[in-house]
């Protein structure tokens, strides 16, 4: 067992775990629910993405931000997850399905804008090799770092720009159009 945590700092450790939740929380559960495709088991894994950084946060060392730790901890257990029952296929939920899950607090043109785009871009995403996939979700889609990807992927940086270049150059080749969005 680990060792016990003075009073004061406990307190500034569950305030910390208490923020990283309420910032995470909604952004978790999409990231793992895009990678298993199953509501209920992408709300299990979530939660116990955070139950294990709670467990763990009093030995965090800080070598890399709290939220790129995070979501290292939710891939392994993706990845855990996948390799259990390696007969569970992927199956991306629906742009509708997303939509209706809080984000923020966009209005009505921005999130019908954005479904258009998202619709688009999901069909020509799905094209493209897993691999590159991956790294388009995490990085163009989810907003993280090339760093925060190559943590949680456990690849070099430059695997991702690399991989994050021939997807966005395959997309950008496949549809025109999203050019402009796809700028790096």
């Amino acid at each position: 067992m680990g060792e016990a945590v003075p009073a004061g700092r406990q307190d500034g450790l569950e305030q910390r775990f208490g923020l990283l939740v309420r910032q995470h929380q909604s952004r978790l559960y999409r990231f793992v629910l895009r990678n298993i495709g199953n509501h209920s088991d992408a709300e299990d894994i979530a939660q116990q993405a955070f139950v294990e950084a709670y467990r763990a946060m009093a030995s965090f060392r800080g070598e890399s931000e709290l939220s790129t730790w995070l979501y290292g901890i939710a891939m392994n257990l993706v990845r855990n997850y996948l390799n259990r029952a390696p007969h569970r296929v992927r199956e991306y939920e629906s742009d509708e399905v997303l939509e209706s899950m809080p984000d923020g607090g966009d209005g009505p043109e921005a999130l019908t804008g954005r479904a258009q785009v998202m619709t688009q871009l999901a069909g020509l995403v799905e094209q493209l090799p897993a691999e590159l996939q991956q790294i388009f979700m995490l990085v163009a889609i989810d907003g993280l770092s090339y760093d925060e990807a190559a943590v949680m992927l456990e690849i070099p940086v430059g695997t991702v720009r690399s991989r994050l270049f021939r997807a966005r150059d395959a997309i950008k080749t496949r549809c025109p159009e999203l050019r402009e969005l796809l700028k790096d």
